[in-house]
């Protein structure tokens, strides 16, 4: 039971980064500066590097036991696919769109796909508790 309690709040940290988005979003459309491309794309990469690794080594466990590990595995693997998407927002502003609105796109993704893995942890959760 502890574990599935465990399970159910790492599932509501999961939703940390889409509330994050919604709040930076609402500041963004009222004072819409582009990101500086450069410095999005290269932290991109530097968080691309540590998420892929955490994933692979996470792969093997992610169906092993339960929520938590699920948790931890989606978590790295949801970090890994927005990093490639912050990178190629950081692309898109310099090369294309001088805007937010890359950014903001990625940022919409990004939430989607927290959202999702919390629904999905809150789910073995769930399932654990039984």
């Amino acid at each position: 039971r502890k574990r599935a309690r465990a399970g159910m709040a790492m599932s509501i940290i999961l939703l940390a980064p889409a509330t994050t988005f919604v709040w930076t979003a609402w500041h963004k459309f009222q004072v819409p500066v582009p990101p500086e491309p450069l410095a999005l794309s290269l932290t991109g990469i530097g968080a691309l590097i540590v998420n892929v690794s955490s994933a692979y080594l996470l792969a093997a466990y992610r169906d092993a036991s339960g929520s938590l590990t699920k948790a931890a595995f989606l978590s790295a693997r949801n970090d890994a696919v927005a990093n490639i998407a912050i990178i190629a927002a950081g692309a898109a502003t310099f090369y294309l769109w001088q805007s937010p609105w890359p950014d903001l796109i990625v940022g919409f993704g990004i939430a989607w796909m927290n959202l999702d893995a919390a629904k999905e942890v809150w789910a073995a959760a769930r399932a654990g508790r039984s």
